[in-house]
């Protein structure tokens, strides 16, 4: 089961730090079914099955590059690699967005508890999930599957 979170609830996961020069994007996602099409059965089923990778098995995981990460989806930017710390959960892990409009939030209950699924405003592709065990400013740890993201 899921619900969309309310305007208000998703205020809760919004942070005021941001990047202050943010790449720019277009918006121009497609439905799910030419996602289907296009993208590698991996990408499709954990963005937009709800599905998974196993812990520490992505190379993003370990990533100490600078850049940018984003939608692998539809391309839309989502996180700087100035916000990514090594949450020791083996998941990309991110204390703030590059904006707080690029991320949706939804209540899933796929292990039986309420968790904060975090999606991709452009294409509805499921990111990850937020906890609210992560390092300051901003006390959120977006944990994210290496394989909805890509980097530059």
């Amino acid at each position: 089961m899921k619900k969309r979170l309310t305007e208000k609830e998703k205020n809760h996961y919004r942070t005021l730090e941001t990047r202050e020069n943010l790449p720019e994007f277009s918006c121009s996602a497609m439905s799910k079914e030419e996602y289907k099409v296009t993208l590698p059965l991996n990408i499709f089923n954990i963005m937009f099955k709800d599905g998974t990778e196993p812990a520490f098995s992505h190379p993003l995981h370990n990533n100490k590059e600078e850049g940018i990460y984003s939608c692998a989806a539809c391309g839309q930017p989502l996180f700087g690699s100035e916000a990514k710390f090594d949450s020791g959960t083996g998941w990309p892990s991110f204390y703030a967005p590059l904006a707080p409009e690029y991320l949706e939030f939804e209540e899933d209950y796929f292990l039986f508890v309420p968790r904060t699924a975090v999606l991709c405003s452009c294409c509805d592709g499921h990111l990850g999930h937020v906890f609210d065990d992560g390092p300051s400013p901003t006390f959120f740890r977006f944990c994210m599957n290496g394989t909805a993201l890509s980097f530059k």
